[in-house]
């Protein structure tokens, strides 16, 4: 298993439960520290260019990545390249251009997405889509409505990201919540809206 842009290892963990999973991220800070918690296969590397012959993995995620690269359909097909034929994709992406905000530019997001963009990325790539579904549905209405009145605000001097201060525990707690709670309902139907867009795809056995 490969996770894309690994960052700290978190994902790397979960990942390891199920088998041999290695990372790769352009962050070498990320990749040292990495390091220094025992995960060994990290490598420094960029999406569109994976130093792993074809055909290497059963499973590729890539949480987040997407839309941080200046050609998400060279990097689809770069994921398409290193699965072998019957492997999976798991891939998620922020989703709608009017959520746009600092956060996105703090970021270093390309683009945010709708489904049916991140559908025919995935199938121009050559996947064939077994899931896409909305995510973060619940948390929608707050964080447009925040968005958006922000834009109606003085421009402040400095850009600072959302995530400057700690969360209290109870938040954590609560936001935690919320987001897994949809995990019953993708399991029954794909949601038609939310914060952020999940996929799964399958790399065809034959060509």
């Amino acid at each position: 298993m490969l996770d894309v842009g690994c960052g700290t290892g978190t994902m790397l963990g979960y990942l390891a439960r199920y088998g041999a999973a290695e990372g790769v991220d352009m962050d070498e800070e990320a990749i040292e520290y990495c390091r220094a918690r025992g995960l060994e296969k990290v490598t420094r590397a960029d999406a569109e260019n994976l130093p792993f012959p074809s055909s290497t993995f059963d499973l590729v995620t890539a949480f987040d990545i997407v839309e941080h690269t200046d050609d998400d359909l060279r990097v689809l097909s770069e994921f398409a390249r290193v699965l072998k034929p019957g492997g999976t994709l798991l891939v998620s992406v922020p989703a709608y251009m009017f959520l746009w905000g600092a956060q996105d530019e703090i970021s270093l997001h390309k683009r945010r997405y709708v489904a049916s963009q991140l559908r025919a990325r995935l199938e121009s790539a050559g996947f064939q889509l077994q899931k896409l579904t909305y995510m973060n549905a619940i948390l929608f209405g707050p964080i447009a409505a925040i968005r958006l009145v922000r834009r109606l605000l003085p421009k402040p001097p400095e850009v600072k990201s959302d995530f400057t201060f700690p969360a209290p525990r109870f938040a954590n707690g609560f936001l935690a919540a919320a987001f897994g709670a949809e995990r019953f309902a993708v399991r029954r139907f794909d949601i038609p809206f939310g914060v952020s867009i999940t996929a799964v795809a399958r790399k065809p056995v034959t060509p």
